[in-house]
């Protein structure tokens, strides 16, 4: 498991004065505000940052950096992925999962064929969608007991009730 774990990213300036905006992948989106310092992946290595305000707008989060007071410092963190070291996150309740653990599962059905590995987990309005890589791409809901079946972290494997020809 890594130490950091992805919260959301830089996808757009906001205003004049270094606010920035940020897709989140908290519940609620406006969570990501509550986390201090935050680190943005940038030239190779994680950056620790310090929000000095930050909320809800439309459908995103708007965020301002302390030392980010204009428009042309802002622009040069565009694109940088936004995260937490672990240890700063509360431990997730029984038979919750943060995504960033999820990825990289391999993920086999009940009768053991292997369909590849979790590359990435999104939010839809009905449930969370694996997206699983393997010898072809598949999308499967995340809907415990019925199609996810297991979870395993420590053998690093996921076990769902799920046709190969889906």
């Amino acid at each position: 498991m890594t130490d950091w774990v992805v919260l959301g990213r830089v996808s757009g300036l906001f205003g004049v004065q270094g606010w920035v905006r940020v897709f989140s992948h908290t519940e609620p989106r406006e969570g990501i505000v509550r986390y201090n310092p935050v680190f943005l992946h940038r030239g190779g290595e994680w950056q620790p940052f310090e929000i000095e305000a930050g909320r809800a707008h439309g459908p995103g989060v708007v965020l301002k950096f302390v030392d980010c007071n204009d428009r042309d410092r802002a622009a040069t963190l565009l694109r940088s992925e936004i995260a937490v070291r672990r240890s700063q996150l509360p431990p997730p309740e029984p038979d919750e999962y943060y995504w960033a653990d999820l990825e990289g599962l391999r993920v086999v059905t009940l009768d053991g064929s292997d369909l590849g590995t979790v590359a990435a987990v999104f939010a839809t309005g009905a449930n969370d969608v694996l997206v699983v890589r393997g010898e072809r791409e598949r999308l499967l809901p995340f809907v415990r007991d019925q199609v996810v079946v297991e979870i395993d972290l420590e053998r690093r494997v996921l076990r769902v009730d799920w046709d190969l020809d889906f």
